[in-house]
Parts: structure tokens; C-alpha cells; sequence
């Protein structure tokens, strides 16, 4: 992650020979940051586990928690936000609702086949997959505006654990601000907001 407008080659297929992927742009938009921020660091407040604060950088932004607030040992379902240091891999957005945002990030637009797998049991286990007819996963295009912009981070990603949670984001929040189910969830704005400061080399800690 470097600030300067660099451009590299196209994102490959990876390590996911089930998916048929689409091209990522990896082009770092220009913001008014002349580099990503290093870090940021997301706590619960006081009084709430449910809800929390994002800090770094200049940055304060109120957050959503999981329904369980932040875990130590975060196992499938347990509705917890999991502890540790993470980095965030891309941004999914929803191109059909929204501009392309600024972002360091790499950066997919979600077709309707994009879905998110979270069967313990399956050998694409937190990892994106395309979904077809009799398949079952996350999807990543709803109905709602909750993954209009999704940042992927790399919580169980190596290696992935069977049954150590999948499908950590940091996407929107409800209106009223209601836990995730293990997620951190913020307002549009300010997610426009972290997205300009965010690369692939910043540290996200949690707890």
C-alpha cells in the first residue's frame, strides 16, 4: 500500500479455482491523503459492547459491534466481533447504487452471483464464491444497502480454520445502529470517510 496513484496488474484468480472471476482494478484512487494510514483500532464504548469507536489518523467514527461485542476466541456463529490485528484486503461495492469511491484499496464491484462461503464443512470456507442454482452462501448483493460497501479483511484467512468465523467485514449499519452478527458496521459517510484513508497495509486492530 503506497500513496502516488500507483497502478499495478490486474488482481489474478488466486487460490479460488472455483470461482470464475471477474477483473479487480487495483488502480489507488487519488484522495486529498497523500498516503493510507498505517493504522486504526476499533473499541468497544463504555458502557456497550455493542457499540464501539474507530480511531486513528485524525479519524473518530462510531461503530457497530456484534451482537456478542468483541471476542477472543471466535468460533462460527457465536454473533462476536473477532479480537486481534487484521489487514483489509478489498472493497466490494455495489457500482449499480454508487460512484466508485476513493480508496487505496483494491477495489470489485458485486455482481449478483458474488455470495461469501460459510460452511464449516466446505473446502471454500471463508473465501468468496459464485453462487449457482442449489448453492448456498452469504450473498454479497442484498436487498438492503448494508454491503453497498464491503472492506474484506484477512480475520481467518491464513490459514482458514474450519469453525473459526468467516465473512468478517467492515460494512454499513442499520439504521438504528443494531449489532452485526460479528461484523463492525458504520454510517455511509463515514465509511466514504475510512475508505480514503485505508490501503492493503493498514492495520486494523481490533479489541
Amino acid at each position: 500500500m503506497s500513496g502516488n496513484e500507483p497502478t499495478h496488474p490486474k488482481a489474478s484468480a488466486g487460490a479460488n479455482n472455483d470461482m470464475k472471476r471477474i477483473d479487480i482494478s487495483t488502480h489507488y484512487a487519488s484522495t486529498s491523503a497523500s498516503r493510507p494510514v498505517s493504522a486504526i483500532r476499533i473499541r468497544r464504548a463504555a458502557g456497550d459492547p455493542h457499540r464501539g469507536w474507530l480511531t486513528g489518523s485524525g479519524l473518530a467514527i462510531s461503530v457497530a459491534l456484534g451482537r456478542a461485542g468483541i471476542l477472543a476466541n471466535k468460533r462460527e456463529g457465536d454473533g462476536g466481533t473477532p479480537k486481534g490485528t487484521f489487514q483489509a484486503r478489498r472493497l466490494w461495492w455495489r457500482a449499480d447504487r454508487h460512484a466508485r469511491p476513493h480508496t487505496f484499496l483494491p477495489v470489485r464491484a458485486i455482481s449478483a452471483e458474488d455470495a461469501w462461503c460459510e460452511d464449516p464443512h466446505d473446502r471454500r470456507y471463508n473465501r468468496p464464491i459464485r453462487l449457482q442454482k442449489g448453492n448456498a452462501g452469504d450473498r454479497l448483493r442484498r436487498d438492503d444497502h448494508l454491503y453497498d460497501f464491503v472492506v474484506e479483511i484477512d480475520h481467518n484467512a491464513g490459514p482458514r480454520i474450519a469453525g473459526r468465523g468467516s465473512a468478517i467485514f467492515l460494512h454499513l449499519a442499520r439504521k438504528n445502529f443494531a449489532p452485526t452478527a460479528g461484523c463492525v458496521s458504520m454510517t455511509k459517510s463515514a465509511m466514504l470517510q475510512l475508505l480514503r484513508r485505508l490501503g492493503p497495509n493498514t492495520k486494523i486492530v481490533i479489541g
